[in-house]
């Protein structure tokens, strides 16, 4: 009994926690962000090292050796043709959620007309060092068919190099990269609500865009913390990790297709907007506007595509998309 309320239990302790911090003061939700980030960085570089090294000593591991051939053999770039490749666009899209969140950060920066441009510059690199770097390291190493699917792979090559300790500290760098999910999540999510609800009629939404004494939405907090903690009982209700797991993922990569498609439209129609009053648009521009803004929302809708093509991702899709059309009912009806 004690191992299967564990992880329930943790889950909502690590839920607790955040919350707290982030109602204490914003300034705990960036120190936080900081160290999380830092073992995260510290253990990809780690790993990227040890990749390098291993390919340089051509070191025998149980499936032959460290090796840059091991990127094109077994198949390749694409060893399941380019479905498996447009296939796994529903989870690489799922790794990207929050990248908004630098947005959302620029009423809070001290000054954002010089940090966020830089943030947002700084994005494609660290993409290729850390997701790109950490891959092609991990795949020097293991071939990508000898890599099991019952357990992480960076745990699996540092036991294979000898690190009897892998498993706890990839776990430890696994919690710490939840933990960052839930602290994105609620400092968004909370600040969002409070945006949606300002200035607005009712009681709830009085409740919510309203500020603590430490100038934070601690309602909105509360109230994403609340959400947040459902899907973690979901754990009771649906006995497959990885079932809730491609279920909530999906459900979130649906929401995030409509939301970064509406900036987009948003974008669009906001330099519309200054050209027709005649208005200088600002430094800090989208290239290749407006092709860019089309071609990514093009890219959505292709993502949207391809998770009809599999049953579990599907039916996150249709049930975000019953949600979707109820919260827009209720709205029209509420209005009217």
């Amino acid at each position: 009994m004690v191992s299967t309320d564990a992880p329930l239990a943790h889950g909502l302790i690590v839920i607790l926690i955040m919350l707290l911090l982030n109602m204490i003061a914003v300034g705990l939700f960036g120190e936080t962000e900081f160290w999380f980030a830092l073992i995260k960085v510290v253990a990809i570089l780690i790993l990227i090292a040890i990749g390098i090294v291993l390919v340089m000593m051509h070191y025998p591991t149980p499936h032959g050796h460290a090796s840059i051939n091991n990127l094109f053999q077994n198949g390749g770039f694409f060893p399941k043709g380019f479905k498996g490749f447009f296939m796994s666009f529903q989870m690489v899209t799922f790794g990207f959620i929050g990248i908004e969140t630098i947005g959302v950060m620029a009423s809070e920066t001290q000054d954002p007309k010089r940090v966020i441009p830089k943030a947002i510059n700084e994005i494609p690199a660290r993409i290729i060092l850390f997701y790109v770097g950490s891959l092609t390291a991990l795949m020097c190493i293991y071939p990508w068919n000898q890599i099991s699917m019952s357990q992480s792979p960076f745990v699996q090559v540092f036991q294979d190099i000898g690190i009897l300790a892998a498993a706890g500290i990839i776990n430890f760098v696994v919690f710490t990269a939840a933990a960052s999910a839930v602290n994105s999540s609620l400092f968004t999510t909370g600040r969002m609500m409070f945006t949606l609800n300002y200035r607005r009629k009712g009681k709830f939404a009085k409740q919510m865009s309203t500020l603590s004494k430490t100038s934070v939405p601690a309602n909105g907090l509360i109230f994403s913390a609340v959400i947040i903690a459902v899907t973690v009982l979901m754990e009771v209700v649906v006995p497959s990790a990885s079932t809730v797991f491609t279920f909530i993922s999906s459900v979130a990569t649906t929401c995030f297709l409509f939301i970064w498609g509406a900036i987009m439209v948003a974008h669009l129609r906001y330099r519309r907007e200054l050209k027709q009053k005649q208005e200088t648009v600002g430094k800090f521009r989208l290239p290749l506007y407006p092709l860019a803004n089309y071609l990514v929302i093009a890219f959505l809708i292709m993502v949207g595509i391809v998770m009809c093509l599999e049953k579990t991702t599907l039916v996150a899709l249709v049930a975000a998309m019953i949600w979707f059309v109820v919260s827009f009912i209720l709205v029209k009806v509420k209005k009217v």
